[in-house]
C-alpha cells in the first residue's frame, strides 16, 4: 500500500520561507516521478513542481520559478519543496503526488496515481 504523508505547512508572513516534506512508503520515490500541486479555495488544483524519476530533472510552474525548489532524498524516501519569498497568492493546500509508470507529462494531475492528504500553507500580507 502506497502512502504519501506531507508535513511542514503553516502560517508565514509574506517574504518568508517554508519547507514541505513528503514521506513515501510502499513505493521507492526514485523509481517514479514526484510532483507537488496546490489548490486554493474556489480554484482548480494546479501544478507547482515536479522531479523526474530517472535523471532527477525538475520542472516548475512559472508562478513559482526562482522561488521554489523541489528535491528528493532517496535514502529517506522523501521529497521536499523549499518555498522562499512566499506571497499571499501562494496560500493553498499543497499536495504531493507519485506518478504512474512511464509517464512523461508531469504537469498534468492525471499523470499521478497516488496523492497525499495535503498540508495547508497560509501566507499573510
Amino acid at each position: 500500500q502506497v502512502q504519501l504523508v506531507e508535513s511542514g505547512g503553516g502560517l508565514v508572513q509574506a517574504g518568508g520561507s517554508l519547507r514541505l516534506s513528503c514521506a513515501a512508503s510502499g513505493r521507492t520515490i526514485s523509481d517514479y516521478s514526484m510532483g507537488w500541486f496546490r489548490q486554493a479555495p474556489g480554484k482548480d488544483r494546479e501544478f507547482v513542481a515536479a522531479i523526474r524519476w530517472s535523471i532527477g530533472y525538475t520542472y516548475y510552474a512559472d508562478s513559482v520559478k526562482g522561488r521554489f525548489t523541489i528535491s528528493r532524498d532517496n535514502a529517506k524516501n522523501t521529497v521536499y519543496l523549499q518555498m522562499n519569498n512566499l506571497k499571499p497568492e501562494d496560500t493553498a493546500v499543497y499536495y504531493c503526488a507519485s506518478s504512474r509508470p512511464s509517464q512523461t507529462v508531469l504537469t498534468d494531475w492525471g499523470t499521478y496515481a497516488y496523492w497525499g492528504q495535503g498540508t495547508q500553507v497560509t501566507v499573510s500580507s
